[in-house]
């Protein structure tokens, strides 16, 4: 999986589903030309140029009207994911609705939204309305047998990179869970239903694109559960309320209701305000919010910089919040490479004032709630931002509670937050231990040299087996510290990981 990581890692999840939309209309056109699908190639690119053009104007007019951020990334997404649902037109006399909805789709993230937050996933609600207006429906032609490989491979990937396979293996068994009990109430043969459901279905695209559309979808795992479980109950093309029978749409649109009811969302724009650099490459990038908004301390925020030629990591990126709730201004920590991304550039030659757009919220690598559970943090490189965010806010709100730090670096100039965790240390006995590279480090308190290794911990940690590790750091980090706190006994259930992509 190493290799699989590395290679999602290079970019981020917006450019990845871009990509798996291109190779899925592209075997499209290659299936077409040779019997394979109903649709011929030029069908099919004539309704991608359509439905991309027309998301792509609309949300440049919307952009413009509510001086918004204008994401074209988003918008051709959208175009993409329509032109997979919606049956390629076979005469001119369909163009008017694929218009409609691919300008219903973009509307939407602006006409129906509360406190500039998204409702409704937007090609979930356009073809919504288009059935009830229009009485023209999306026919789901992705759901092939043919185009399945593709769609499971692409899928697979998507939910890798944007690690929620559970939510996704939840949906998809209670989906087919209620396909069977239906069959077998309707007398129907359960071998033949799942067949269909899985191989000729809208089951397989609506999971790994539509459910995990993340400004939509809830992003910690106990609000996922209830969202999978709803999107799942309602899949079923057989349940109905007198004439409405339920849609994959409409399924998914029901979901995105609860979703919104159930998270609380961010849509507010940062206004760069001042940096502090530590280390050689590393900084922390101070926000002042246009709004204040409630986080956890240990969550992360996407933000959005629109610029010019954006690389495949694109103008969307996703940042834990350094700082604590109990903070006026925003932080975000930031390592930079020689050959980082795109986003990275602009942002570190940014002048003050700059302004980000703040999105989604969200994460569960966050304290628990029992106060007496004991703690130990282990961090390696950047992945130290969470930890300053939930150490500061321990040191705010005077909570003592017993948690043990110990932090990996390549060397004692590298090391961020000193002042936090040393005053941690006095105020409410957070005890960290700097671990750092370097073979020709003096003897200083609190700090070793080496690496984390298991000797090191029981010696920093000697009640290890009574403690809720979190570990994060770049992710080859964090695989090596799990395995290693699991072959030392502790539980799975007692390890809670977060990582950092790395190279970005």
């Amino acid at each position: 999986m190493k290799y699989i990581d590395a290679f999602l890692d290079r970019m981020t999840m917006y450019r990845l589903l871009e990509y798996y939309l291109l190779v899925l209309l592209g075997a499209a056109m290659v299936f077409g030309a040779f019997g394979g699908l109903a649709y011929n190639p030029f069908q099919i690119a004539g309704s991608v140029t359509v439905l991309v053009v027309v998301c792509w104007l609309t949300n440049y007019i919307f952009a413009k009207v509510y001086r918004a951020p204008s994401n074209p990334e988003s918008s051709i997404i959208t175009g993409l994911i329509l032109a997979l649902i919606i049956t390629p037109p076979a005469s001119l006399t369909v163009v008017p609705f694929l218009i409609a909805a691919a300008g219903l789709a973009i509307a939407s993230k602006y006409l129906l939204a509360i406190d500039h937050k998204h409702i409704f996933n937007p090609v979930a609600i356009a073809v919504v309305l288009t059935a009830f207006g229009p009485q023209e429906t999306a026919s789901w032609w992705v759901g092939t047998a043919v185009l399945m490989p593709f769609v499971v491979i692409g899928g697979l990937l998507v939910v890798r990179k944007i690690r929620r396979v559970k939510m996704v293996s939840l949906f998809f068994g209670v989906a087919l869970a209620v396909a069977v009990l239906l069959a077998l109430v309707t007398h129907k043969a359960i071998g033949s239903t799942i067949q269909t459901t899985i191989f000729s279905s809208s089951l397989l695209f609506l999971g790994f694109v539509m459910l995990t559309e993340p400004l939509t979808s809830p992003s910690i795992w106990a609000k996922q559960r209830w969202y999978a479980l709803v999107v799942g109950l309602c899949f079923a093309p057989q349940l109905h309320i007198g004439s409405l029978y339920s849609t994959p749409e409409l399924a998914l649109v029901i979901g995105n209701l609860l979703s919104f009811l159930m998270t609380p969302r961010v849509k507010t724009l940062l206004r760069l305000r001042d940096r502090i650099t530590y280390g050689s490459n590393s900084e922390d990038v101070l926000f002042v919010p246009e709004k204040k908004f409630a986080y956890k301390p240990g969550q992360y925020i996407e933000l959005t910089l629109p610029h010019s030629q954006a690389d495949n990591r694109g103008s969307r990126r996703y940042f834990t919040i350094a700082s604590s709730p109990t903070e006026d201004m925003l932080r975000v920590g930031i390592r930079y490479y020689d050959q980082g991304s795109s986003f990275k550039q602009v942002l570190q030659t940014a002048d003050r004032d700059l302004f980000v757009s703040a999105g989604q919220l969200g994460g569960d690598f966050t304290l628990p709630g029992d106060p007496h559970q004991k703690l130990a943090f282990i961090a390696g490189g950047i992945g130290i931002t969470p930890f300053r965010s939930m150490v500061k806010y321990l040191i705010d709100t005077h909570d003592s509670r017993s948690v043990t730090v110990l932090y990996g670096e390549r060397s004692l100039r590298d090391i961020a937050y000193s002042d936090i965790f040393e005053a941690a240390r006095t105020e409410v006995g957070v005890q960290t231990t700097y671990v750092v590279d370097e073979q020709s480090v003096q003897k200083l308190a609190h700090v070793t040299t080496g690496r984390i290794t298991p000797d090191l911990i029981r010696a920093e940690v000697p009640d290890y087996l009574e403690r809720l590790f979190y570990v994060s750091g770049p992710q080859p980090m964090v695989r090596s510290v799990r395995n290693m706190l699991l072959g030392m006994g502790v539980k799975r259930k007692a390890i809670k990981t977060d990582y950092f992509s790395g190279y970005a």
